[in-house]
């Protein structure tokens, strides 16, 4: 029994770590190398994991745990609805576009539609995003009701950047802004180089299922495309809401959460 719990931890560690090494994988477990080497080939044999651009010494997971996640919570409906209207929005922007799913306090990446330019956004598919320093994770945080976003606030907001918000009085004025425009922006407050705009898609229940995102690099975001690029994001979303079941809210306005500020 410990060997499979070790082996579904050691899932968990390289999904949010990758690529990652053994070593690391042991200090962030708290287990010795060897045990820690054992749930690797484990995972590796049985297609959960694979080698890093061919390298044994670092992993990341396959897509067989991304469409084993899909069917647990019903994403390849939500992916079969939004992807062609992620297409539109890429065609429309000729930027990144990424869908992405909440889930334990972050949000995950489960679909990405690449640029043509040669400058871009490559994140993997499984990728996780801080709820506080991404723009998908912005604006599903805005979209969900207090107690989740007075849950994440009591968690404390780690920094990942200089312009990371960490102050929660910042957090709550932001997310009322997005409420009120529809959108949530990130100026490298994850990664210095990514920048990016997105739209919570809220489903049938009123609660926030997904959100869309532009991304670009962030020398190349400026106020006037960051502007235009939330209004489609928006309606986006709006887009793929209302073809879920959930209320079409193009505008601004309060989200679900029904705060203030």
């Amino acid at each position: 029994m410990q060997n499979v719990l070790n082996a579904l931890r050691a899932l968990e560690e390289v999904a949010a770590r990758q690529p990652v090494g053994v070593a690391d994988l042991a200090r962030a477990m708290e287990l010795p190398k060897s045990s820690v080497q054992r749930a690797l080939v484990t995972l590796h044999t049985a297609g959960w994991i694979r080698p890093a651009g061919g390298a044994p010494t670092r992993w990341m997971v396959t897509t067989k745990a991304l469409h084993v996640g899909r069917h647990a919570t019903g994403e390849l409906g939500l992916r079969d609805v939004a992807v062609p209207v992620m297409e539109d929005l890429r065609r429309r922007t000729d930027e990144t576009v990424h869908l992405a799913v909440p889930e334990g306090g972050k949000v995950v990446l489960i679909e990405r539609l690449e640029t043509a330019q040669p400058v871009r956004i490559i994140l993997p598919l499984g990728q996780i995003l801080p709820l506080h320093a991404s723009a998908n994770g912005k604006a599903v945080l805005a979209a969900s009701p207090a107690e989740v976003i007075d849950r994440h606030l009591a968690e404390g907001l780690s920094g990942f950047t200089a312009t990371t918000i960490t102050d929660p009085e910042r957090l709550l004025a932001e997310l009322a802004e997005i409420r009120e425009r529809g959108y949530a922006t990130n100026g490298g407050e994850w990664r210095t180089d990514v920048s990016a705009v997105a739209a919570a898609v809220i489903g049938g229940s009123g609660q926030p299922v997904a959100s869309i995102s532009v991304n670009v690099p962030t020398s190349r975001l400026t106020s006037e495309n960051q502007s235009a690029y939330g209004l489609l994001v928006r309606e986006a979303a709006a887009a793929v809401g209302s073809a879920l079941g959930g209320a079409r809210t193009p505008t601004g306005g309060d989200g679900p959460s029904g705060r203030d500020s």
